[in-house]
């Protein structure tokens, strides 16, 4: 059978308006100009062919067809804003799919997920880690951490962290016999190198020892890695000096597990980015995260006492 359904913006004006006996007080709820819910509900009785109110000069009075219309329209309007709230309800807990880069995930975002649990506990994360850009059109993944010059048509791109390179090491590398005083110092230690990829022309040994004037030093030898996570761990287990991303090694450094023995500190046209569908960026659990994410990066700038 097909439904007889007026349409749905006379009927909550007129809803409104019986409520309130008062075009006025219904105006202010539905936040529109009283001429415009004097006009849906002239609509409504039109497409109804019946009249619903009375009209007199300063006051409402409902016939008797509004009055038997009014409280099985309320009814069903409470029951659509009821399911409309749990579904809301729904979107804002539950499974959150994250898709963020292997290393990223690794060394910056795991290790502090526990805080947002905490402040998020009705929000279950997951996380794919994966240096392969997701496409959303495709994938069940909701939001993602990217790293790059962040142009993502179509998406909400957001400024997480923006990337430096510089040198790091265990601390245990400062002592022994050829201690890193300076960046010549190098020519007697291992080189770790990371492989970035054809799409990441970031500093490398060659660059940071050129922009460091040190000659004499091999840029090319050493063990290369296919994620910083892995030569950053190479570096804290002394088995050379890596060129580190800044983004990647806060807490490590915080923590004395790497030290950072010498500049100098090389700029990168390279950023990591929090980035979701546009038509999805505000959903609560979403957002939720996002401003989250944002928070810790702010919090890893700020200068501590």
């Amino acid at each position: 059978m097909t439904r007889q359904l007026p349409p749905l913006k006379p009927l909550r004006a007129f809803e409104a308006a019986a409520r309130h006996l008062s075009f006025t007080k219904a105006a202010q709820e539905l936040n529109v100009t009283q001429a415009a819910i004097s006009h849906q509900v002239k609509t409504l009785e039109d497409s109804l062919q019946i009249q619903l109110f009375r009209r007199f000069n300063r006051r409402l009075m409902l016939t008797d067809a509004g009055q038997t219309y009014l409280p099985q329209l309320t009814e069903a309007l409470d029951q659509i804003d009821a399911a409309t709230r749990r579904l809301r309800a729904v979107d804002d807990s539950g499974d959150l799919k994250i898709s963020v880069a292997t290393s990223i995930a690794a060394k910056w975002l795991l290790p502090r997920l526990v805080r947002f649990r905490q402040k998020h506990p009705e929000i279950d994360v997951s996380v794919s880690a994966s240096d392969k850009l997701v496409d959303f059109g495709r994938d069940d993944v909701d939001m993602g951490i990217r790293y790059g010059r962040g142009t993502y048509p179509g998406l909400r791109v957001d400024k997480l962290m923006q990337d430096t390179v510089f040198p790091v090491c265990s601390p245990a590398l400062l002592q022994g016999p050829v201690p890193l005083d300076q960046p010549s110092d190098l020519k007697h230690h291992t080189l770790l190198h990371e492989e970035w990829g054809e799409q990441i022309n970031a500093p490398d040994w060659r660059a940071w020892l050129a922009a460091a004037g040190v000659t004499g030093v091999n840029a090319t030898r050493g063990p290369g890695y296919s994620h910083s996570s892995l030569s950053l761990q190479a570096a804290m287990d002394s088995q050379g000096v890596a060129l580190a991303r800044s983004s990647l090694v806060g807490l490590d450094l915080e923590a004395g597990r790497l030290v950072q023995p010498f500049g100098p500190t090389l700029p990168t046209n390279y950023a990591c980015y929090v980035v979701s569908p546009a038509a999805a960026a505000d959903r609560p659990k979403i957002k939720a995260f996002r401003d989250w994410l944002l928070e810790q990066a702010a919090e890893d700038l700020s200068p501590t006492v």
